[in-house]
């Protein structure tokens, strides 16, 4: 028999969300392959929630994620886990139609977005330069969301409802048993009823090892630095100027201005690190946008954002393998999106279904479902 009910494989944002609503349901055990969760991408996101960013299945995840961000349950957390941060969408005169077409989705979608001219966006961020910005359009309900916050929330409650976090745990294997699993470790050996694939990057390869198909899964190198604002700069009411074709962003970070070229450069699963030529590429975009001098840069690193092939994250249980259930490619939407695809993983499991509210935006299962991906 079962030791425990679930074991979520990844401490991300990912895994420990999934983890603090399936401990609700039943023991839990989480596993992590690194020292400490969130090593890999979570711990190295820069997240903002934005209605108006991704395809329609992540805007809906998005909205359903919304609510418990800005008022999460009693004694989730001890400080504020978002905070107002507008976003300023930018273009050239060569990307009007990518502006347009913006608008005409938030629109449809039911999005706050406005349309602004040049001199408007001026007054928003006075750094940008008159010659570059030919429109633009803001949406100032956008939240910069506290990640570290977030991913210690979600863990430490996690923990207080009793369950396991067990760090440095690689999974070597993963054998159906008797209508569970065992699932091996570095460090021990675990006999669940039901395995959470939340491994990031990793996904396809815990799926190999539990003879589960694939799912073309591609992780992504994005790079981001920090650099020190002008002096005297109220960067603090500056929103995150987001270029129309997702060239790049730079927003407030910390007292620092963080930026990222928005490089997706295929990578295999890895501790990935910044590449010198991505970390000019940033330098160069947000001066030709941008009066901003670049003096020191403060930190360059790198992370995966590991999308599916047709952009949408994977929620569901595998059609193969009863019990194995996706929690994956999140892509670069994970951080916006986690309280509800963690809702949407649990209730999948436990019920069979969505949550009501998440049905209600329009999510289906089989928007979500591995199914959707794999052949033969």
């Amino acid at each position: 028999m079962p030791a425990r009910d679930f074991a979520v494989i990844g401490a991300g944002i990912a895994g420990a969300s999934a983890a603090f609503e399936l401990q609700a349901h039943g023991s839990v055990v989480l596993l992590e392959r690194e020292p400490l969760p969130g090593h890999h991408t979570t711990g190295r996101s820069a997240a903002f929630l934005v209605h108006t960013y991704g395809n329609a299945v992540v805007r809906k995840l998005t909205r359903g994620a919304r609510s418990f961000l800005e008022a999460p349950p009693q004694g989730f957390a001890s400080t504020p886990l978002v905070e107002p941060r507008p976003v300023l969408w930018i273009a050239r005169e060569d990307q009007h139609a990518s502006i347009g077409a913006a608008l005409s989705t938030a629109r449809r979608s039911g999005s706050d977005l406005h349309a602004l001219g040049p001199a408007e966006a001026l007054e928003v961020c006075p750094v940008l330069r008159e010659d570059y910005v030919a429109s633009a359009a803001l949406e100032p309900g956008a939240l910069h969301i506290d990640v570290a916050g977030l991913l210690d929330a979600f863990l430490r409650g996690f923990r207080a409802r009793g369950g396991e976090v067990a760090t440095r745990s690689e999974v070597t294997r993963i054998d159906p048993v008797g209508g569970g699993f065992v699932v091996e470790t570095r460090r021990g050996i675990h006999r669940v009823a039901v395995v959470v694939n939340a491994a990031g990057a990793w996904c396809d390869e815990v799926a190999k090892l539990a003879d589960v198909l694939p799912l073309g899964l591609l992780p992504l190198r994005r790079t981001a630095i920090t650099f020190t604002p002008p002096p005297g700069a109220d960067i603090h009411k500056w929103p995150c100027i987001i270029d129309a074709d997702e060239e790049f962003y730079l927003k407030p970070e910390g007292g620092q201005l963080l930026a990222s070229p928005c490089d997706e450069t295929p990578s295999p699963p890895c501790d990935a690190t910044a590449d010198d030529y991505e970390v000019a590429l940033a330098v160069d975009r947000v001066q030709r946008a941008t009066t901003l001098a670049f003096r020191h840069i403060q930190r360059r690193w790198a992370g995966l954002r590991t999308f599916a092939p047709d952009r949408s994250p994977v929620i569901g249980m595998d059609p193969g393998r009863p019990g194995f259930l996706w929690l994956a490619g999140q892509g670069g939407f994970g951080i916006m999106t986690a309280p509800a695809a963690a809702r949407a993983a649990a209730s999948l499991i436990v019920h069979g279904k969505l949550p009501p509210d998440l049905t209600a935006l329009g999510l289906d299962p089989a928007h979500l479902s591995p199914a959707r991906l794999q052949r033969g």
